[in-house]
């Protein structure tokens, strides 16, 4: 899913389900777009930080999410507080096949890491 190159339970799958949490800002990166592709609101709204997560999400099932590339990590390491993660997120709805390209925030506070928001890239 996430292209991490491990399999989903011992990947995006151990946080999903709340057995581990995300030591760097690029594994909870791969593990929301992993939770995208599996319509997962409730993970995506638990790792979204609380000043600026929405009340709820509108996922949408038809949109297929296809393939993660990440372009670039700045900090969010094991023991920094920031962190950015460029990627592009490829899919398909219906036709229309497109990439979401992003630069994304994030922050450790309290042992977790939790996506602040991101700058839509061209």
């Amino acid at each position: 899913m996430c292209l991490s190159g491990e399999p989903y339970p011992e990947c995006c799958g151990r946080f999903h389900s709340g057995r581990a949490e995300a030591a760097t800002a690029e594994q909870l990166m791969r593990s929301r777009y992993s939770a995208f592709f599996r319509l997962d609101e409730d993970y995506l709204l638990r790792t979204h930080h609380p000043s600026t997560a929405p009340d709820r999400l509108d996922l949408d099932p038809d949109m297929q999410w296809r393939r993660l590339d990440i372009v670039a990590t700045s900090g969010g390491g094991p023991f920094d507080t920031e962190g950015t993660v460029e990627f592009k997120a490829y899919y398909r709805h219906g036709r229309e096949r497109g990439v979401l390209h992003e630069n994304s925030r994030f922050v450790r506070e309290g042992g977790r890491w939790l996506y602040v928001d991101g700058d839509i890239l061209a």
